[in-house]
């Protein structure tokens, strides 16, 4: 996708010729009628030491995917919508059923208070981007009500990430972010998790061209995944090891 975005930019700059397409993109199309059934309405009303069996697993095949995306259509705030570039997607549960899905994928391209928490110039910044993996999406599902479990799951995902991406993409991550809407949630979950508060976006959204906001403003937290994740993104490294 990524790459497709890329030659799309530079046709319309007149760098390049691109043959007409074959089909359309899809893009505002929505998501295609399924028969994928959604988990049954069961409350669960417990504290997360009682869950048992706790356990994170990825999102695979289309059947998966279909459910993931239901789930979020119906149950997230923000809908669905589809994740461009490298991702890595799970879905949480117990012994007594799904309890929620959460998604991670590309970062931001620019994010100030981000930039500067790194010590990023524009050069490396555009080298070493795909190193850090962004929660895009976080839904426990509305029955639910467990005291810790968002910060658990927040948690097991840091642990599981790396591995997970690099066995997808061939590449560990070092640094995970987030955008928490300010005026629907206070970032406790990530708090109790450890992430790191860096400050806010401006609310213009990713290509808005005016100066005043454009989207809601949202506070920024960060997780650093090894301890030279400074190092890593200032440098010309694209790997690393866990703990290194």
């Amino acid at each position: 996708m990524s790459a497709r975005v890329a030659l799309l930019r530079l046709e319309r700059d007149d760098l390049i010729e691109l043959p007409p397409p074959t089909r359309t993109n899809g893009n505002g199309r929505g998501l295609r009628p399924s028969r994928v059934s959604l988990p049954e309405t069961r409350p669960v009303e417990c504290s997360v030491e009682q869950l048992e069996g706790l356990n994170l697993w990825v999102v695979q095949g289309r059947e998966q995917s279909s459910v993931y995306n239901r789930l979020m259509q119906h149950y997230h705030y923000l809908g669905y919508n589809p994740m461009a570039g490298a991702q890595v997607r799970y879905f949480f549960g117990w012994k007594g059923g799904l309890l929620g899905a959460i998604g991670f994928g590309a970062s931001a391209w620019k994010l100030a208070p981000r930039d500067l928490f790194i010590g990023w110039v524009p050069r490396v910044r555009e080298h070493n981007l795909h190193l850090i993996v962004n929660n895009s999406r976080f839904l426990i599902l509305p029955w639910v009500r467990c005291p810790n479990l968002a910060s658990k799951i927040l948690s097991q995902c840091a642990r599981l990430i790396p591995e997970d991406f690099n066995r997808a993409y061939g590449y560990r991550p070092v640094l995970l972010e987030s955008f928490i809407e300010r005026d629907r949630f206070r970032g406790g979950c990530y708090r109790a998790a450890n992430w790191v508060y860096v400050g806010q976006t401006q609310g213009r959204g990713k290509k808005h061209v005016y100066k005043t906001p454009g989207v809601p403003v949202k506070d920024i937290w960060l997780y650093p995944l090894v301890r030279n994740f400074r190092r890593i993104l200032c440098s010309g490294e694209d790997r690393c090891r866990i703990g290194s």
